[in-house]
C-alpha cells in the first residue's frame, strides 16, 4: 500500500448517536424481549466512515451539522480523538440525531432505525459555501443520510473540480435518480441495497455481476458491491467483473459498522493513489477487522492492524 497524502478526504454525511440493544434474537412486531446489554456510542454513516478513514491513516475533514446537545458534544469528542477536522460542522437549533440498533447476538446481524436530526438540515447552499474546500480534497465521500439535493450538490461540486467521488447509497432508496448515480466515480452499495436499486436478485455471483452491470448502465463509473463474508464484487469501467475475497480476522461479533469500515478504508487507500483492486482489498480488510468488535465508530481498526491483516 502506498503512503497517505497530505490532502484531506472530505466526508459529507451524518452523525447520530447509536443506541445499541443486544438480545438472543431480533423481536417480531408486537413482541417484547429481555435484552442482554445496552450501549450508547458515536455513529452515523458519515461519521463512521470518517473515523474509519482517519484510523486507516488518511487526513479527514467532515462536512455536516450538529445540535448543541450531549450527542453533538459526543461527535466533536469522537472526531477530535481521531484527528478529524470538524471546522466545517456548525451547531444548529435541531437536535443531533440518533439510531436504534437491534443486534442479534447469536448471528451478529442487526436491524436499524435512524432519525438523522441536525445533519438533515444541511442545505445545498451551505455546501456551495465550502466549495473551495471540496475542490482541494483528495476524495469526496458521501452517503444518503442527508437530503438528496444536498448529496447531489456535493457530488457535483467535486465532479466539476475533478475530485474523485465516492457515493455509498445507504440507507437504500429504490427510487435513487440516475442523475445522482451518474455523479459517482465509485458507487458502493451492499448486496441488499444493490438489489433494491435494481429490483434484481443477488443470490449468486453471476446475478450480482448483472446487477453491477445494470448500475453501471445507469451512470456509475465503477461499481463495488460489498458482499459481507463473500468479499466484494468489482466492476471497473471498461473491465470484466472481479471478486475480491473477504478477510476473516476472527469471530464475527457485530456487522453494524462493516459497510462504513469498508468505505472509509477504501477512501483512505484511494486518497493514497492505489489501484482500484488494491483499494477494495484494503476496504475488505478494514471491514474484516471491524466485525470482530462491538459498536460502529469504536470498531474501526488502525492502519497498523489493517496492514498486518493484509500481510497475513
Amino acid at each position: 500500500m502506498k503512503t497517505m497524502t497530505d490532502k484531506k478526504i472530505v466526508v459529507m454525511g451524518s452523525f447520530v448517536a447509536d443506541l445499541a440493544f443486544r438480545a438472543a434474537r431480533l423481536p417480531v412486531w408486537g413482541e417484547t424481549l429481555i435484552g442482554s446489554s445496552f450501549a450508547v456510542g458515536p455513529g452515523g454513516k458519515g461519521s463512521n466512515q470518517a473515523v474509519a478513514a482517519a484510523r486507516a491513516g488518511a487526513k479527514v475533514q467532515v462536512l455536516s451539522k450538529l445540535g448543541d446537545d450531549a450527542f453533538g458534544r459526543m461527535a466533536r469528542e469522537t472526531w477530535a480523538a481521531d484527528g478529524i477536522d470538524a471546522s466545517l460542522v456548525p451547531n444548529c437549533a435541531e437536535a443531533t440525531g440518533a439510531a436504534t440498533i437491534l443486534i442479534d447476538e447469536a448471528r451478529g446481524e442487526n436491524a436499524i432505525i435512524v432519525v438523522p436530526g441536525a445533519c438533515f438540515t444541511l442545505t445545498p447552499a451551505e455546501v456551495d459555501a465550502v466549495a473551495q474546500t471540496i475542490h482541494g480534497a483528495s476524495v469526496f465521500l458521501t452517503q444518503l443520510e442527508l437530503p438528496l439535493a444536498t448529496v447531489e450538490r456535493g457530488l457535483r461540486i467535486a465532479r466539476d473540480a475533478g475530485v474523485p467521488t465516492l457515493l455509498n447509497p445507504a440507507p437504500a432508496q429504490a427510487d435513487l435518480p440516475d442523475a445522482l448515480i451518474a455523479l459517482s466515480d465509485y458507487f458502493t452499495p451492499n448486496e441488499t441495497e444493490a438489489a433494491l436499486l435494481t429490483n434484481m436478485p443477488v443470490a449468486t455471483i453471476e446475478q450480482i455481476e448483472r446487477v453491477a452491470e445494470k448500475l453501471q448502465s445507469r451512470g456509475a463509473k465503477n461499481v463495488i458491491v460489498t458482499l459481507g463474508e463473500r468479499g466484494a464484487l468489482v466492476l471497473a469501467e471498461g473491465a470484466a467483473p472481479a471478486l475480491v475475497p473477504a478477510f476473516r480476522a476472527g469471530p464475527v461479533v457485530e456487522t453494524t459498522g462493516a459497510g462504513d469500515a469498508f468505505c472509509g478504508g477504501f477512501a483512505a487507500a484511494m486518497a493514497a493513489g492505489n489501484s482500484l483492486l488494491e483499494c477494495v482489498r484494503f476496504g475488505c480488510a478494514t471491514a474484516g477487522i471491524s466485525v470482530t468488535r462491538p459498536g460502529t465508530a469504536n470498531s474501526m481498526p488502525t492502519r497498523s492492524e489493517i496492514d498486518a491483516l493484509l500481510r497475513s
